[in-house]
Order: structure tokens, then sequence, then C-alpha cells
């Protein structure tokens, strides 16, 4: 009877990774979704200013709490044109050339036959049990930020959302390495020696204020989804590296309304979650030119003339950005872990970047908690050492407490440059001699 059960099993795994299967035109309008149009709706043109007047004619493009933002007259959405984010060529052929190869395994967080690209390329199915998983592993192996890059400077803001008082800004450097999957800078396709099997490194330095000068985070991800990343702090006062629990993860990061699972929309393991593939829609989602958009004058400009986001809206808590209707995955990602501060996250993940761009954070009580943006820059319309790297850049970002009426902003300096991020950057030894 077992040998017939397993045989049984084994057929169907077949049959449904047959069914599944990506084709060449599957890559295609996987990276190109607005080749034959951009999405529409009715009323909904460039220039549309979407405000608590007129939201429930929009409802159906927003996503539930920016929906909910709006109707209460938080904030406004100003609509730019929809564009296509041509993606980094390498990755893209890389998808190409290892086509159907990485599987899934028994258990989530498992995948093998992964070499480089989009590991599942092929439209998601709501009739396909594992869409949710492929999507998320599409994500985990996205071009978020490329082989490696830095955020240099790095301004987040604690705002008061009810009265608009910035309570404290921290000025930081976040740097960003891939040891493994590389496909645009050498070394390709990775990193060597990598005795530890690191996938990707996560570097931060405070800059600025004074009491939390010299501070240092490093998150190491494990090549190997079922095993706990490594985190280290450095607490320049205390002058000593402490290596963080994996609960800490979820704790508020030095006082802001981020976890550090937060981080690029989720920094988490595949592992940690349960994915659950809940549909695909046309939404707005904050995407748009950084040169063509109102940037801030409350802040100086970099020594090169740069100058950040501006932000908005009750508190000041929200982009000033314009946003594009795009064709965006639904997908829900709900803890494993009981002991887990958040119940579920409801991620809204670009169809074309694969980047995770609106979350709604949910705690145990099943309410919304958390309200979580991050807007995108198109490379070409930014600095110009990120112009034709088909990399869209992380560009602001806005996480809402919507029960304790604050917010955390973030405005960011994006670089893809190599030089920046040594693979030394991302050792434990590196943080003991980073002050």
């Amino acid at each position: 009877m077992k040998t017939s059960f397993t045989a049984v099993a084994m057929v169907c795994g077949l049959l449904c990774s047959a069914t599944f299967a990506a084709t060449e035109a599957d890559v295609d309008a996987s990276f190109r979704p607005y080749k034959s149009g951009v999405p529409s709706f009715l009323g909904l043109t460039p220039g549309t200013v979407v405000s608590k007047a007129n939201v429930e004619q929009f409802k159906e493009v927003l996503d539930e709490g920016l929906y909910t933002m709006v109707k209460n007259g938080w904030t406004e959405l100003k609509v730019g044109a929809t564009t296509s984010f041509e993606m980094e060529p390498n990755y893209v052929e890389a998808t190409r050339k290892n086509i159907n190869k990485a599987k899934l395994g028994a258990k989530t967080g498992e995948i093998t036959g992964f070499l480089a690209g989009r590991p599942f390329p092929e439209e998601p199915s709501l009739s396909d049990p594992q869409a949710g998983d492929k999507i998320a592993w599409n994500y985990k192996y996205g071009i978020n930020w490329g082989d490696n890059a830095a955020i240099y400077p790095f301004y987040w803001k604690y705002r008061n959302l009810t009265t608009g008082q910035v309570e404290r800004q921290i000025k930081f450097n976040f740097h960003f390495l891939n040891f493994q999957h590389r496909v645009r800078h050498e070394p390709i396709p990775e990193v060597v020696p990598n005795p530890a099997n690191l996938f990707r490194g996560i570097y931060v330095n405070v800059l600025e204020p004074q009491d939390l000068k010299f501070t240092q985070l490093l998150i190491q991800i494990n090549g190997d989804d079922t095993k706990l990343s490594d985190a280290y702090l450095y607490l320049g006062f205390q002058r000593r590296v402490r290596r963080l629990a994996t609960a800490q993860t979820t704790d508020a990061f030095l006082g802001s309304d981020l976890m550090i699972e937060d981080f690029e929309g989720y920094n988490g393991r595949i592992s940690d979650m349960k994915w659950t593939y809940k549909g695909t829609k046309n939404i707005l989602m904050p995407y748009y030119n950084h040169n063509d958009q109102k940037l801030a004058t409350d802040m100086p400009p970099e020594a090169d003339g740069y100058k950040f986001i501006n932000f908005g809206g009750l508190g000041g808590c929200f982009p000033d950005s314009t946003w594009q209707l795009r064709k965006v995955y639904v997908v829900e990602a709900a803890p494993v872990n009981p002991s887990h501060p958040v119940s579920k996250r409801v991620l809204h993940i670009d169809a074309q970047v694969y980047n995770i761009n609106r979350t709604l954070i949910y705690d145990r009580k099943g309410e919304l908690w958390k309200s979580w943006t991050i807007g995108k820059s198109h490379p070409d319309h930014h600095l110009p050492i990120n112009k034709g790297s088909g990399i869209a850049i992380d560009d602001s970002f806005s996480m809402v407490d919507v029960q304790s009426k604050h917010c955390t902003t973030g405005q960011f300096k994006g670089q893809i440059d190599s030089k920046m991020n040594p693979p030394s950057l991302f050792q434990v030894q590196n943080l003991r001699g980073g002050d």
C-alpha cells in the first residue's frame, strides 16, 4: 500500500510539474508584461489625483490599506503614466538559459536546480498549490539592488502621524552584496571563497546622531533557506559585537516602526512563512522617475546636487511621488511560528520587477497594524551611475503604524556600484574595525 501511494505521488508530481512548466513565451511575458499595452481603468489617466473626494470611484485599483488611508484624508495619490522597467539583460538571459531547472522541494524553503535568473517565470495560477512559494522564490532570487549596491546615505525620520513632529532622524549607510547567483558584476556566478555558504549580505552603519554613531548591523543570509540567517549588532558605545537572537529580527529596529524582517519588503526566510497566492490585480504602485518628482527642499542636497524625494500628507508620512497602474501579484504570507508578532502579511509584488512595494501587515488579532510602501525609481531617470543598469532603484519608503498613529519614512540615495561593496565589508571582523 505504501509503495502504491508513493508511486501515485511521484506520478502526480511529474504531471503537476509538466502542467506548470515555463516556456520561452512565458519568459518574454514575465519580463515584458506591457508589450501589448499598459493596464487601464475608467477615468484614471496620468495627472489624475486620487483623493478623499473621488476614492470610491477608484477603489478597485487600490489595495485595502491605501484605500483606507486615502478615504481618511491622510494622503492623495498623483497618477503617472505606466512605464516598462526593462530588466537587467544578463538576468533575463540567465532566466532563459535555466528555464525549468529550478524545482521546489517537499518542504517550504527547499529548492533544487536553481542557478541564476528568475526561477519560475511562468504566470502563476490559482490552481497551482505551489504558486505562492514560486512567487516568493522569484522575489528572493530577484535583482532588488542587483549583485551589489549601496544606499549612501540613507535618512530615516521618526514622525508623529497626527502632529507631523519629527521625533528623530538617523543617517545610515546601507550596503548589499549577493555572494551567489550573480549575473552582472564579477565575480560571476559567485564570490569565492564562501565557506559559510552565504547567499546575501547586508551591512548597515549609523553615521548620525551621535548617541547611535558607529552602531552597525550585519545580516548574513544562508544559501540554504532552511538554515537560519546570522545577524550581528555592534554598539559603538559598548564597543562589542553581539549576535542577535532570531526573535530580535521582529523587534522594532533602533526604535523605528520597522523590523529587520521588513527590510527590502521582506527579509525573512521562505521557510518561515506559508505562502498563498491570492490572485493578480492591476493596482496603483509607487513607481516613478526620480528626476521628474517634487524633491525635498527641507534637506540640503548632496555634494553632487542629488536631492531626495519629498514627503507630505498627514504628518509628512507619505512620499510625494507619482503612482503607476501596474500588474501585481497578491500573496499572503502567514508565519509558521505561532509566537510571531504578525498574523500575516499581504504582499503586493510587481509582476515585472518582482519587488515588494506595498505590504499590509496584520497584528496577531488579525487587525491591520502597518502599511508599508517602498517607492521605486526608473534607473534611467536617477543618478548617472544607475543609468542602463536595468535595476529598479529603491527611492523612498513609508512605514505607517495605523494603530499608534506613527510612521517612519526613508529617503534614499541608491547607487549600483560594485566598488562600494567589497566582500570583506560583510564579515563579522569588519564590525570591530568599523569605528
